[in-house]
Parts: structure tokens; sequence; C-alpha cells
């Protein structure tokens, strides 16, 4: 495995380059149970949307599959034309606290002429010229223990199609970080850093001048999917947590309370409150986390059209206490499809030949790598029609 750990992944440029980033690189702990995680819990064998806590190395192996799914897309799998010039570039957004995150950001580049950069792993070309103006942004929010390459076969299909993608690495809530996990302001802090995120693309990123500030998207999985519905205007109640926590738990749940979240006490001390981004005009959803939460008032700020997808077979993020909140409140703002088959991590770009099962395993019978294609299509097609006219 560590000689996997070598090769030039999205995940270990960002690491290799955190003097920008602001995050020191952690070393990879050989397994062992009750291994500390950094928020000082004790880890068991599973972490993030997948289990209550992955030990360390299950972090490493995290950044193995994002590898392999990174080597899958420039096999062309995630239905990106090869010939598509797509750029590539670390961005630094800074937080409220001062400190910086990372930013993975593709967009339409000028051509393979245009630098002495090859194409990297991804089959993107590293810091090539941005082509075009006038570009919408789409922002990418993972889902918790996740990183910026989680959906790297959509960041590719939306920037061939001529977008910019930005997946901003949710500081404490990523495959090397879970010092946020138990913290009150986790999901108020995720909310921030996507609007940080657009700020940063559309006044500070080098290629700026290329984009659109009033043509915003946003995508996001699991509690990336909650995030970017309060980006949109929801005001979840996170009061219903403790009551829905004790009377039908759920995977959510379960985490929870492995970090002994304030966010299970009757009486959470007071969060941040999420802000709604003004130039965000439509939003992909897949299989969002505490939707619980997201009442008819709740979700009566979301002005812009939501295109909503639900695993048949999640067991993680059901579709009774979550999707299904969002499809009652909005109606026919949503643009719902419900996926026969498809589990959580169905949403997760396809794997290559680094079959991680924690990432990588689907209910029997479903191809991931099929489904993504015609996602990818769906989700581009939806943001044309509400961000290209």
């Amino acid at each position: 495995m560590a000689k996997q750990m070598s090769f030039p992944l999205p995940e270990a440029i960002l690491v290799s380059r955190c003097g920008e980033a602001g995050t020191p690189r952690e070393s990879i702990h050989s397994p062992a149970d009750g291994a500390q995680g950094s928020n000082g819990s004790v880890n068991s064998p599973t972490y993030g949307m997948w289990g209550a806590a992955m030990i360390r190395l299950a972090r490493a192996f995290t950044a193995i599959a994002l590898l392999a799914i990174a080597a899958h897309a420039q096999a062309g799998s995630s239905g990106v034309p090869a010939a598509t010039p797509v750029g590539f570039q670390v961005a630094s957004a800074t937080d409220a606290d001062g400190k910086a995150f990372a930013v993975g950001v593709w967009y339409p580049a000028q051509g393979w002429s245009s630098t002495p950069n090859g194409p990297n792993v991804m089959g993107a070309i590293q810091d090539a010229p941005v082509a075009g103006y006038g570009l919408p942004l789409v922002v990418i929010s993972h889902g918790n223990g996740g990183g910026m390459t989680s959906h790297i076969d959509l960041a590719m299909a939306l920037a061939s199609a001529g977008y910019v993608v930005a997946a901003p690495m949710h500081p404490g809530d990523n495959f090397k970080d879970d010092s946020s996990s138990g913290s009150a302001t986790l999901y108020s802090g995720r909310n921030r850093q996507v609007r940080l995120t657009i700020d940063h693309i559309v006044t500070k990123w080098k290629g700026r001048d290329a984009v659109n500030a009033e043509r915003i998207g946003a995508f996001g999985l699991s509690a990336g999917g909650f995030t970017v519905l309060t980006v949109a205007g929801a005001q979840p109640d996170m009061g219903r947590i403790p009551k829905h926590c004790s009377q039908t738990p759920e995977f959510i749940c379960e985490v929870l309370r492995h970090y002994r979240s304030p966010l299970l006490s009757a009486d959470p001390p007071a969060a941040e409150p999420m802000q709604a981004s003004p130039n965000v005009r439509a939003v992909v959803v897949a299989a969002p986390g505490l939707g619980f939460t997201l009442t008819p008032a709740a979700l009566s700020g979301v002005k812009v059209p939501v295109q909503l997808w639900s695993g048949e077979k999640d067991d993680k993020v059901p579709y009774a206490t979550n999707a299904k909140f969002v499809v009652e409140a909005l109606r026919k703002k949503v643009e719902f499809h419900s996926v026969p088959n498809a589990g959580h991590l169905s949403f997760l770009a396809p794997c290559g030949p680094a079959n991680i099962p924690e990432l990588c395993t689907d209910p029997e019978g479903f191809d991931r790598s099929a489904f993504h294609a015609t996602m990818n299509a769906e989700v581009v097609r939806f943001f044309d029609a509400n961000l290209k006219h």
C-alpha cells in the first residue's frame, strides 16, 4: 500500500502543496484497534458516512481509492471525452479563523499545446490557462470524511462542458482530519466554507476574470447535500436532532454519538447561522443527510431549482427520513431521481483497480460506472438549463 501512495493523486498534490493550503501532512499509522482520532476520540473500524469513525490508516486507504478514481476518470470511464482539454489547480481559500483550506479547481483549458505540462493522473492539465469567459461556476461539497476528489468524474464532466468547478476540502471534516466532527459548528462551518469558496473563486482566484459571478450552482452528497441546500436558502431546525435520534435512530445519530456531539444535547450551544449565497441559482443534491431537520418551514427559503437523487437501497441515509422531506416540501421546485438498487456510496465516483470495500462496494448488480455516465449527463443538463440560459 505504501508503494501506491507514491503516485501523484490530487489529494497528494494537495498535501505536497500544504504550505499554500495551510494544512500539515499527517503520517500514516499502522492499523490498530483503538487508534486515536485527531479529535481525541477512539476510532472504531468505520468512519464518516460509512461508519462511526475510520482508523487513520483507513483515511490513507481513502486516498488510495481516490487515486484509483482519478486513474479511472483518465481512462474515460466517467464519460468525459479524453480529447476535451480540462485544467486543474489547487487553490487556497481562507476560513473565518484566518486558516487556509484547499480547493480543487477544474475548468475548460486552452488546449494541450498551451502549457508545457502534460495531462496529470486525472487527464487534466496542471495549471493550464483558462479557456473562455463568462463561465458558470459549480461548487462541490463532499460528504463527511471525503475529499476534493470524491466526485472527480462529475468535476471533469462539468469542466469539459464549460464550467469552472471548485471543490473545497472541508476543514476538520475530511479523510485526513476529523477534528470538527464533534463540534456544534460542524454544519454551519461547512455552509460558510462553501460561501467562502465562491467568494475566493470570483474575487481572488487567478482565473476569476473568466467566471460569471452571477451564474453559480452547487452539488453535494450526504452532508454535502445538506450543506448546499443551506447555501440555497434552507434554515434547518437542528433542534430536531436529539428527539429524532432518540426515537428513530439512524446512521447520522451513530456518528454524532461517537463524536459526543453537542448537537444531540437538548440544549446545544448556539452555532453560526446558516447563510444563503445570493448568486446560487441551482443546486444538485445526492442522498442528503439530516433531511429530518428540513421541515417545510426550514425549506421555505429555497427559491432555486433543485435536482435531487436518492438510492433505493441507501441504508445510511434512507429516503423516508431524509430526501422525502425535501421532495414533499419543495414539490414542483425539485426534479427527483430515485435510483434503483443504488446504495449511499454509489454516488461516489467509480473506483478503479484499488477497490477499497469501504468505498467501492455497491448492492449486487449495480453498475456504478454506467450509472455515473447517466447521472453526470443529467447533472450537466440540469445546470445547463438553469445556469446557461
